[in-house]
């Protein structure tokens, strides 16, 4: 096994992604729904011990500092995983509107560019995690979308706006998992560097990187969360960790979640936009009878006032 961009390995395994979507969904899509949601939570929840089960398998049962440090929650695909099958069992409408959202993006982005299967040095020696990777990654984005096609939960074109505060309250989660394994030594302190960015910054919480794709999230960074403020290292560049992707996420996540709830929504939008263009076309039309009337009202006094 030799997952590269668009070689034969690849492409076989976004079939298999392709296909196992829709033997669920055909599988699924006549049954009840307190079945179908039996089927997706308990989907979910064994995405969730396979987290923990991966610990079985190289290279995490051949490397035990791997192993510690992996065991946590410090991407977004593996915080997905942890809080998925609570949000599916939970009565938020604006946390599975995240699940839906974030799952459906970071699921198929991981799918459609493997950055973790591809990096392997030994894939023919680790391909059972290959294997982990792809069941966790496809579950991400498969159960979400199939909660959504199966009514399970509706989507609201008025609820967007609440994606990108659900995004960041992820993101200090994770923040807080890479906190605590720092200070409790699972992975190394950083130091006196203060400007280094810590182990697996994969979300890009610390900072970025110096990837192309990072200058459309740098460029609407407020240079206020680019440098240090005070203190000893003060006027250093350092983006302030969180707080330099809160206005990306808004900027970005609510046109994006707003094209994508389009597509199921928008019947209501369109409803919703002919209620209020009414209202303003009728608003307008009263204003003008009402300027009319007071016209004729003063031309009427004035020629009272005339005779």
């Amino acid at each position: 096994m030799g997952i590269q961009m668009f070689n034969g390995w690849y492409f076989l395994a976004l079939i298999l992604s392709i296909g196992c979507f829709l033997g669920l969904f055909f599988l699924l899509r006549k049954r009840s729904q307190k079945t179908q949601k039996i089927v997706l939570a308990s989907l979910l929840f064994f995405a969730l011990a396979l987290h923990f089960l991966k610990f079985l398998i190289p290279p995490y049962s051949t490397d035990n500092s791997r192993l510690l440090r992996d065991s946590w929650f410090i991407n977004i695909c593996g915080a997905n995983i942890f809080l998925f099958p609570f949000i599916f069992l939970s009565k938020s409408k604006k946390l599975k509107d995240y699940m839906f959202y974030i799952g459906l993006i970071s699921g198929l982005v991981s799918i459609i560019y493997p950055m973790e299967p591809m990096l392997k040095v030994d894939q023919a020696s680790e391909w059972l995690d290959i294997v982990r990777f792809y069941i966790h990654h496809n579950l991400i984005w498969q159960v979400p979308l199939l909660m959504v096609l199966f009514k399970i939960h509706t989507l609201s074109y008025k609820r967007v706006v609440f994606v990108p505060i659900c995004f960041l309250g992820v993101l200090m989660f994770i923040m807080v998992n890479q906190i605590l394994q720092s200070e409790l030594g699972f992975i190394g302190l950083r130091g006196d560097n203060i400007t280094e960015i810590p182990y697996k910054n994969t979300s890009l919480i610390w900072g970025p990187e110096g990837n192309s794709f990072e200058i459309v999230l740098t460029a609407v960074c407020p240079s206020f969360f680019k440098t240090i403020p005070v203190g000893e290292f003060a006027g250093q560049e350092k983006y302030w960790p969180w707080f330099w992707l809160i206005v990306p996420s808004f900027l970005y996540l609510i046109p994006i979640t707003f094209l994508i709830c389009m597509i199921f929504d928008h019947k209501n939008f369109k409803n919703d936009c002919v209620f209020v263009f009414g209202k303003i076309k009728q608003n307008y039309q009263n204003f003008k009878q009402k300027r009319q009337l007071k016209k004729e009202k003063n031309k009427v006094q004035e020629d009272v006032e005339e005779k």
